[in-house]
């Protein structure tokens, strides 16, 4: 079974994409009662709140209004290694609040749900891994962040999209031949740019391999003053025609850098909460994806996101259930920590 078998197959994916974002926006909207007393909670807890850029907006607020954080991946484990605070609650997908744990072992790590999963993560599996890694031994292995606790402890390196290019530029000029996992496009887009010797594994995000190209040229001509953004686990077509490529962080300085009044955006429109605060007088405006015709319920949303919500989170903070901490076994947590804090003391340097 491939990769891409796994994830079509995978039950869990087929119930969450189907369900997950049937209710639009406005049934998920959290009052004002509501925000202030979850809000009361968190902050007598003395837990700190970490939340990603893809949740919805509320929950961002949240974390920034109770001293906590809203970053990409790599921030976010940041925040979370340095912060006093001995419980952390992650509002992401599991992936992260596994590495949070990795790096913070002493502190107790939880989730609104541990359900919030990742299509990456799941179409990693680390049998299928492992058997890929033990055919070609003479390879330095690199895996992205979205993955799981076991897939990382299999490898040499860890990396975000944010300095996912420059490892790899790196690791080519010492000669060293790659393998890389999970994401496909993320893999080819580091490819055309390094020129190193890329073996890549065989799988996708489900919200960004949505955006296409074929409905961009009439939106480009309803906004022909506006940029493109593009993360990179995008399709070849769109980062192609983009004019910034990358991570969550890096688009939005893109936002910020770059003179264009109005921007298409093609990641996931969590995004939108804080790029809209740092350039409050500029435009945002979706990019197109195979919306219908698509395999996923609302293609500009991570449904394993969506799952980061307001009434999960004051369950959380009422009852502390332990199927709501991360917990990763110790064999695990010291082999794929060791990745992990390469991939820290890189980034201390550049």
């Amino acid at each position: 079974m491939t990769a891409t078998d796994y994830i079509a197959t995978h039950t869990m994916v087929k119930e969450y994409l189907a369900t997950a974002l049937a209710d639009d926006a406005s049934k998920r909207a959290v009052s004002p009662e509501t925000y202030d007393r979850v809000k009361a909670l968190l902050q007598h807890s003395g837990v700190c709140l970490i939340a990603h850029y893809y949740v919805d907006a509320d929950l961002q607020r949240l974390a920034e209004e109770t001293g906590g954080f809203v970053g990409d991946s790599l921030e976010m484990a940041r925040f979370g290694a340095a912060h006093p605070a001995q419980n952390l609650i992650v509002a992401g997908v599991s992936f992260m609040a596994e590495t949070a744990k990795i790096l913070s072992p002493e502190k107790r790590v939880w989730m609104p749900t541990l359900d919030a999963t990742c299509s990456l993560d799941l179409g990693c599996p680390i049998d299928l891994f492992s058997a890929f890694c033990d055919a070609h031994p003479d390879r330095t292995v690199v895996v992205y962040a979205n993955t799981s606790a076991a897939v990382k402890a299999r490898a040499d390196w860890v990396v975000t999209s944010s300095i996912g290019l420059q490892v790899i530029e790196m690791l080519d000029r010492r000669g060293e031949r790659i393998l890389w996992a999970p994401d496909r496009y993320l893999g080819q887009y580091i490819q055309r740019k390094t020129g190193a010797d890329m073996l890549l594994w065989d799988s996708a995000c489900v919200v960004h391999e949505e955006f296409r190209i074929q409905d961009l040229d009439q939106l480009q001509q309803v906004y022909p003053e506006a940029g493109l953004l593009v993360h990179p686990e995008s399709p070849e077509e769109m980062v192609l025609r983009a004019d910034a490529v990358g991570s969550t962080s890096q688009l939005i300085a893109a936002a910020e850098r770059l003179p264009h009044p109005a921007f298409i955006v093609a990641t996931d429109k969590g995004i939108f909460y804080k790029m809209q605060q740092r350039v409050p007088h500029k435009r945002l405006i979706e990019a197109p994806t195979r919306g219908a015709g698509g395999s996923c319920q609302s293609c500009a949303h991570c449904p394993w996101m969506a799952m980061n919500g307001f009434s999960r989170l004051e369950h959380l903070l009422r009852t502390w259930p332990s199927d709501c901490e991360a917990k990763v076994p110790a064999d695990l947590l010291h082999a794929a920590r060791r990745p992990l804090d390469r991939m820290l003391a890189f980034t201390a340097t550049v």
